[in-house]
């Protein structure tokens, strides 16, 4: 391999995996938002008006924890989406807290070909002010599609159903560039947003041709990105 296009992709690598996990992982502010509660009324003969009172319980989630994130998709789908990665099981990105979320990088260089899979976990849990988890997942999914297309910086977006994908599925595809300092890349990337009752599986990959070699095709990026989409789903116990 020419030193350039190795000294490019070493360049490239880590700075393109911080900016793909910190957009897939971001947590809108109704999620981190305190839960307030009512207060109940505690005077001197109270006690008795209120015995009989319950209070609410939040609905039952389907999920209460959430599986590794680097074990959510085969190491056959990994090695197909990100050829030569010297890494086949990912690096875990974040605290690694399998309770609530929980996201996994793979890369891989083939020549000029660089390829970049991201997964990433969330789930809810039901809240009595806020709704059902399922609900929360919901409105999870949705802002982040929102977000996809609103972006300015997405060229030719295009967008549609993914279906068989978990209970609700939005796949995007487009082209982005990646700046480093005053040199930029072009991407092509594609992006598949499922949600399975309270859990919500978000699936970046992206791809890029260093030293003038071709970008991916989006056919070829769909089918991987909602293969492992598929499979993150499936792995949800």
């Amino acid at each position: 391999m020419p030193r350039t296009a190795q000294r490019t992709s070493q360049r490239r690598s880590p700075r393109l995996a911080r900016t793909l996990a910190c957009a897939a992982i971001a947590v809108p502010a109704l999620l981190v938002a305190g839960c307030s509660s009512d207060s109940g009324g505690d005077g001197g003969g109270s006690a008795t008006s209120d015995e009989g009172a319950k209070e609410p319980k939040a609905a039952p989630v389907k999920f209460k924890e959430l599986p590794d994130a680097c074990k959510t998709v085969s190491k056959d789908t990994v090695k197909k989406a990100t050829p030569k990665t010297d890494n086949a099981s990912g690096k875990r990105i974040g605290s690694g807290n399998t309770q609530d979320s929980g996201s996994c990088l793979w890369s891989g260089l083939d020549k000029f070909d660089y390829r970049q899979l991201t997964v990433t976990l969330k789930r809810f849990d039901s809240d009595t002010s806020r709704g059902s988890g399922d609900k929360l997942a919901g409105a999870f999914l949705d802002q982040q599609a929102d977000a996809v297309q609103s972006d300015k910086a997405n060229k030719e977006l295009k967008s549609g159903s993914a279906g068989g994908i978990g209970d609700k599925a939005t796949s995007f595809s487009y082209k982005v560039d990646k700046k480093d300092g005053k040199k930029s890349e072009e991407f092509r990337e594609h992006q598949v947003f499922a949600r399975s009752a309270n859990v919500v599986v978000l699936v970046d990959y992206a791809g890029a041709g260093f030293e003038s070699a071709k970008l991916p095709s989006a056919d070829d990026l769909k089918k991987n990105a909602e293969k492992a989409a598929e499979e993150a789903v499936a792995s949800l116990k």
